[in-house]
């Protein structure tokens, strides 16, 4: 499916949407995009055979129902008067055959759309969804997840009705006024004229409106996100709020949030109202000067049949103005959805294979940092001229002070960021001329944050290698000792877990962590803080496991507990964004410099 580049945004509002947070407003598109227009004709022409099916059984529906006021002028200007009761009863049975084909229509029809707004829904969802996934860490780190969220579920279902039925409708109402004008017209001119009369000045009071509209339920789109914001990074800390007893001070910034909402809510009703009410009021006066024309204006005046069929006919002009009214509300609600939609969907996926990146063949081992200078944040430096050597099967640690930039080291290295100036290096080929996939597929990452998604033990375990075996799991979590809690556990590697891991210690999540990493059985191993919960004898499996799966394979390590790395090949100190110390333990220790303090310091708590 696929996905059109829009034209990127000014480099200072890229940068106000990215310090975006839950109690900040997103920004506004002055005008409708014509980006989002194409998109959405991508995604109408998907179902183009169900549309156009709907509407070729609609238009008949429509003109079956506008003959039947016909029938009814000549059962009461000829039938009745004539008493011709056989013209009366065929009058009669046409009018009852209009109504029973047109409602049978309109079921099929209304079934079409109804999967069409479903299949609208489900292509949408999936392009927004499946690009997300290939967004860089980037994204995610600059923006609350709830507003993330709340654009692949409610505002995608928010848009469906809009982009199916509204659309059909939009089309249909409009020839429907164009059939009704042309019956309209064949009957009466004059009284047909006076019907007509009112819709310029409806059209211009909706152009005067119109922006004002739109604005309005863009900041009610802004205030749905910052409220779901909200309520998603509440329900994310809410052991942290009753730790320290901030459920009042959450509420009254709940109560803020939404009573900001309900303003803006309340404002755009207000706006879109008066168009509902512009409509009615003015088919009502238009009704009145009907009857008036051919009662009192016209020579000669008006049969009662002409009347009541002309009366029905404005009638039915009129509806589908106040229709279109109503669809023209849906759109601009649905256009302020559409917004937030495509903008996600237009986002950059900065971290991407170049056109000519080659599959990179399987790892030896060789990594060369050559020269690295990158910062998460223009104007910020995280790294300065990084570069370092390591052969296979060396095992590599990073420590340091917090901030200094080891995760970084090891994020670049799995290409999680871009690089800015340098080069990175595996087997001798810079990894941005590389596939992703076959990058980190040949590496086995275990980040801090040990999450656990919905499953069973053994899914969040086989994660790491789909395909595996149900012994290859047990194998996994053996080496590294999951298997002595796993066991003990009600349903074993059967028993389901939460993402939040609910009855499981953070020392075990760490250690399925673990287990899931060791059974990509990876030709790079990443380990960031892999034993920083875990404690000290549960810390002597996961060491007999980590030695095990080290060897032969070349390994990055970072660790705050020094004792877990005195085994490395060689110990990096990374201090300000600069290797400031490389070596063996024994050879830093010798020098008595920063790693030496560092080392003495935490012996001396444990």
């Amino acid at each position: 499916m696929g996905i059109i580049k829009r034209k990127q945004k000014q480099p200072a509002q890229e940068r106000r949407q990215e310090r975006n947070k839950y109690d900040v407003d997103e920004y506004l598109d002055e005008k409708v995009s014509l980006f989002n227009i194409k998109r959405c004709i991508i995604y109408l022409s998907r179902v183009k055979g169900n549309m156009l099916l709907a509407l070729g059984l609609s238009l008949i529906g429509s003109i079956i129902g506008l003959s039947g006021p016909l029938f009814i002028q000549r059962a009461l200007d000829e039938a009745v008067p004539n008493k011709d009761v056989k013209l009366l009863m065929l009058m009669a049975a046409c009018l009852t055959g209009t109504i029973v084909v047109s409602i049978g229509l309109g079921a099929i029809r209304n079934i079409l759309v109804a999967r069409t707004g479903q299949n609208i829904i489900h292509d949408i969802r999936y392009d927004l969804f499946s690009h997300l996934q290939r967004l860089p860490f980037a994204f995610y780190d600059s923006r609350p997840h709830g507003k993330i969220f709340v654009r692949v579920v409610p505002y995608v279902n928010n848009v469906s009705d809009a982009l199916s039925n509204g659309i059909l409708n939009f089309v249909i109402e409009i020839l429907n006024i164009l059939f009704i004008v042309f019956f309209m017209f064949n009957v009466s001119v004059q009284i047909a004229t006076v019907t007509v009369a009112g819709l310029p000045v409806l059209a211009l009071f909706i152009w005067i409106i119109k922006e004002h509209q739109r604005t309005a339920w863009q900041r009610v789109s802004n205030k749905n996100s910052n409220l779901n914001a909200y309520i998603q990074e509440s329900f994310d800390g809410v052991r942290v709020t009753q730790a320290f007893d901030r459920q009042e001070r959450n509420m009254s910034i709940l109560d803020r949030l939404a009573a900001e909402r309900n303003t803006e809510w309340m404002r755009a009703q207000y706006i879109s109202n008066t168009v509902w009410f512009s409509t009615e009021t003015i088919s009502q006066i238009v009704f009145s000067f009907v009857y008036i024309m051919g009662v009192y204006w016209m020579e000669p005046k008006a049969s009662f049949g002409m009347l009541l069929v002309m009366g029905n006919y404005a009638w039915r002009f009129w509806q589908p103005i106040i229709n279109l009214a109503n669809i023209y509300n849906t759109f601009v609600t649905a256009m302020s959805y559409l917004d937030r939609i495509f903008d996600t969907i237009a986002e950059p996926v900065a971290i991407e294979d170049a056109s000519t990146a080659a599959v990179l063949p399987p790892i030896q081992g060789t990594v060369e940092f050559r020269n690295v200078t990158f910062g998460y944040e223009r104007g910020y430096t995280t790294l300065k001229n990084i570069s370092f050597i390591t052969k296979p099967g060396e095992s590599i640690a990073f420590v340091g002070p917090t901030g200094a930039g080891k995760t970084t080291i090891v994020n670049l290295l799995s290409r999680f960021y871009n690089i800015e100036q340098g080069q990175v290096l595996i087997d001798g080929q810079d990894i941005m001329n590389v596939t992703i996939h076959s990058l980190r597929s040949q590496m086995g990452i275990m980040l801090q944050d040990s999450f656990l998604f919905t499953g069973t033990i053994a899914d969040n375990i086989r994660y790491g290698k789909l395909d595996a075996t149900d012994e290859e799991v047990r194998t996994a979590a053996e080496l590294i000792g999951a298997d002595i809690f796993i066991k003990k556990l009600p349903k074993g590697y059967d028993t389901p877990v939460t993402e939040r891991g609910g009855g499981i210690s953070h020392g075990e999540k760490q250690l399925l962590a673990f287990a899931r990493t060791l059974l990509s059985n990876p030709h790079i191993l990443v380990l960031d803080e892999a034993t920083s919960n875990i404690d000290t004898s549960t810390e002597q499996l996961v060491q007999e496991g980590i030695r095990t799966l080290m060897r032969g394979r070349t390994s990055f390590i970072i660790a705050h507990r020094l004792s877990t790395i005195r085994d490395c090949s060689r110990i990096m100190y990374v201090s300000d964004g600069r290797i400031i110390e490389s070596g063996s333990h024994d050879a830093l220790i010798a020098q008595k410099g920063a790693y030496y303090q560092l080392y003495n310091s935490q012996y001396a708590v444990y």
